[in-house]
């Protein structure tokens, strides 16, 4: 498939890597221009283009920016067409972003994502830690292999997302409509947490929005002791403590 991916950070960068090595045609923007995208992002493949290119001729579009950025993205995604699957990866991080006083009233994030856009998208591969898409991705049918859950309202979005998540090395789950995504963000039994596919159904029912909001207050604290704003823990750091705090 034609993909274009805005964002070149942790996690839009192994997206451009696994998905060109998987054979589709991948480009890949940031906010500071072609030149700035490490080698690295571009070994399999990808190529480094603008912001405007990278939403142009794809039939796909992944962001991979920062939560409080969606807004900014609209004037560029006004002309993009109605069915380009646009798959959101952010997640919002309230001591990070700043509060959003509609989502701190009980809005899904995705849902505040779909009105800043105007448009519908997929959800996917946020509640996934960028070090595990990096290094823990395994093969179909492999036992150990980690789940992602996918938050969709059209068809088209849920099955094209479920099949790139594939690509990446994880087992796709449909984790049902865009209202009910906040299952799979920060705070929640599944996030983060590298559950299996047989494991990740009970982790999403589980889960509870208010419980979910403490976490991640609870989790900010913990990674704001430990770490200077940017840095990206261990794996083991980050499952490890997920495990702890998200448990239902």
């Amino acid at each position: 498939m034609k993909i274009g991916i805005l964002g070149s950070g942790h996690i839009g960068k192994t997206l451009a890597v696994k998905l060109a090595e998987a054979g589709h045609e991948v480009k890949v923007a940031n906010s500071r221009g072609p030149h700035t995208i490490d080698a690295a992002v571009l070994s399999t493949g990808a190529r480094a283009v603008t912001k405007e290119q990278a939403v142009t001729d794809v039939e796909v579009l992944i962001l991979s920016i920062p939560f409080a950025g969606i807004p900014d993205l609209a004037p560029l995604l006004a002309n993009l067409p109605a069915e380009t699957v646009v798959i959101d990866t952010s997640n919002y991080i309230p001591a990070r972003d700043d509060r959003i006083e509609a989502i701190e009233n009980g809005k899904t994030d995705s849902v505040w994502v779909t009105e800043q856009l105007g448009r519908p998208i997929a959800k996917a591969w946020n509640s996934i830690y960028s070090v595990t898409l990096a290094e823990m991705g395994k093969p179909a049918g492999h036992t150990e292999r980690i789940a992602v859950p996918i938050a969709a309202d059209r068809e088209r979005d849920r099955d094209v997302t479920m099949e790139l998540v594939e690509d990446t090395g994880f087992d796709a789950y449909d984790a049902g409509s865009i209202p009910e995504s906040w299952r799979q963000q920060p705070g929640s039994p599944a996030y983060c947490t590298e559950v299996t596919l047989a494991e990740l159904p009970k982790a999403l029912a589980s889960a509870d929005l208010a419980r979910s909001r403490r976490r991640v207050e609870l989790a900010s604290k913990v990674y704001s002791e430990r770490f200077e704003p940017g840095h990206n823990p261990g794996r083991d750091f980050i499952v490890q403590l997920s495990r702890l705090l998200n448990a239902p």
